[in-house]
């Protein structure tokens, strides 16, 4: 089994822009020598924000379901196990068992209509 890993490397390219739909967030999994990184970038017009996929509270992945990160209206990111709220801008958490707790940044950036790491 491989090592769950919290950080990438700069500048891998994880796909078009369009491979998010405005107001929703993807889920993306990065096969590496020293071990796998699980991470979801959730995109709001021509940005990203990017969040390594651990709950502080538990540990667990936030999403029981491929892609399902954001509450119904999309306006958080919202942890399907135990209802941890976070603000999609920094990862705060701002309701549930873990309130004050931070989503593990993941870098992204936006180039040339590309999302790349940071």
């Amino acid at each position: 089994m491989s090592e769950r890993l919290t950080q990438t490397p700069p500048g891998v390219r994880l796909g078009p822009l369009d491979l998010i739909a405005d107001g929703d967030a993807r889920n993306f999994v990065l096969e590496m020598k020293a071990g796998r990184f699980h991470g979801f970038a959730v995109r709001s017009g021509d940005t990203v924000a990017g969040y390594v996929d651990r709950c502080p509270h538990m540990g667990l992945p936030l999403a029981q379901q491929l892609d399902a990160y954001l509450t119904g209206e999309g306006g958080l990111i919202q942890c399907s196990w135990h209802g941890a709220l976070f603000r999609i801008a920094d990862g705060h958490c701002v309701g549930g068992p873990c309130v004050g707790a931070t989503l593990t940044p993941w870098p992204l950036d936006v180039r040339d209509g590309a999302i790349y790491t940071g």
